[in-house]
């Protein structure tokens, strides 16, 4: 099983492509500097193992090569936003 985080359409995933990620965060554009978080899943096989973590590690180093704030409404995001200072230089 292939377990690099790749980019795929407004997200960023593990799995052999998009349509059948085992894990997945999902962003939309806000505006030219904003992106929404707007859901993250991991497969009961992979959880525990700090995925969803990963792929938001991953949006947020996305998100500052972009020059952009995330605006979290996925429940994970807004928790993780809540409990880590790590993506306080990306919170909308």
């Amino acid at each position: 099983m292939d377990m690099e985080i790749k980019q795929g359409n407004r997200c960023f995933y593990l799995g052999d492509d998009e349509a059948n990620a085992i894990a997945i965060i999902k962003y939309k554009v806000k505006s030219d500097d904003e992106i929404v978080a707007n859901s993250t899943f991991v497969d009961p096989s992979l959880r525990g193992q700090n995925i969803a973590r990963k792929l938001l590690d991953r949006l947020a180093d996305y998100a500052r090569e972009q020059g952009w704030k995330i605006e979290p409404t996925c429940s994970y995001v807004v928790r993780a936003f809540e409990r880590y200072d790590a993506y306080d230089d990306v919170k909308a």
